[in-house]
């Protein structure tokens, strides 16, 4: 029975220092923000600043906005991620 708990803490233990995650290896650029074009397509309220202080400091952020659709209220999540290959946009609905 001992065993087994210890067993599981470790697990337990190793999935969460596998999850966090990490600051990028080369920092994001202003511009490499840019070409994602989030700020064309979603309604954001945090500045390109912060953002980027955030991808390079803690290698992703999740923000509240909308979809950038004229007369329509659709609020989504935006998760970055700054990747070797760039930065990854994944919207999800709230």
């Amino acid at each position: 029975m001992k065993n087994v708990l210890v067993r599981l803490l470790g697990a337990l233990l190793l999935a969460v220092l596998a999850a966090c995650s990490l600051p990028p290896e080369k920092p994001v650029t202003r511009a490499e923000l840019m070409s994602t074009r989030i700020y064309n397509l979603y309604i954001i309220d945090e500045s390109p600043e912060q953002v980027l202080n955030a991808l390079n400091s803690e290698g992703e952020v999740i923000l509240e906005s909308k979809r950038n659709i004229p007369g329509k209220n659709y609020p989504v999540y935006l998760k970055l991620l700054a990747t070797s290959e760039g930065i990854d946009v994944l919207p999800y609905d709230r």
